[in-house]
């Protein structure tokens, strides 16, 4: 299984009502790290951030992607939204 496909099953603990994954480690060839893991960009929609502030919500997404932080990803840009907000 992809790394990208990976996190999509990981992230179904969340029930997202919307999910987008990009993958930018095109990018970020080169640079210190890259060779470690993907650069990916998440946007994710999910009732269960409500009532969390944004810190809250990137540590709900760090524990949810488990061991993938320490081996496939290098760098995750997180914008997590509550159905009413987005």
């Amino acid at each position: 299984m992809s790394i990208e496909a990976e996190i999509r099953k990981r992230l179904e603990a969340l029930a997202p009502t919307s999910l987008n994954l990009e993958d930018e480690s095109a990018q970020h060839a080169g640079h210190a790290g890259a060779s470690g893991g993907g650069h990916y960009r998440l946007t994710i929609v999910s009732g269960r951030f409500a009532g969390l502030n944004a810190v809250a919500r990137h540590r709900l997404v760090y524990e949810t992607l488990g061991d993938l932080m320490q081996k496939g990803i290098h760098a995750l840009a997180i914008s997590a939204y509550t159905p009413e907000e987005f």
